[in-house]
């Protein structure tokens, strides 16, 4: 299983090590109390519908980037920092990846997993 992010242009590997947030625990937990992530991880974040969709970093000690999609089609992306970062968009999945590794990814470009 991995994340592929596609530009139009290229196709490329986000992330290997994928772990859903598929409980309402998971969920509101997300990356809360963990030290770090692995450089090949995302937390993905799956949702039965769209609608505004916010994430914040408390108790979160480092920074990450989160991609917002919609059908598969990036919303919005946003680098969020350690403690204070927040974000939201109109989505439908959620991915949080370690800083940097959605570096390239815009909106309109393609983010899935592919199982």
């Amino acid at each position: 299983m991995r994340v592929v992010h596609d530009s139009g242009d290229s196709t490329r590997t986000l992330a290997t090590e994928v772990e859903f947030a598929d409980s309402i625990l998971k969920q509101g937990l997300g990356l809360m109390f963990r030290r770090a992530i692995a450089d090949d991880y995302a937390l993905v974040f799956r949702f039965g519908r769209q609608r505004r969709r916010g994430l914040h970093m408390v108790c979160v000690p480092f920074d990450i980037d989160a991609v917002w999609t919609a059908d598969g089609v990036v919303q919005g992306v946003k680098r969020l920092s350690a403690w204070t970062g927040y974000g939201s968009h109109v989505a439908d999945t959620v991915f949080e990846l370690p800083a940097g590794a959605a570096d390239g990814v815009e909106p309109g470009d393609r983010v899935v997993v592919e199982e």
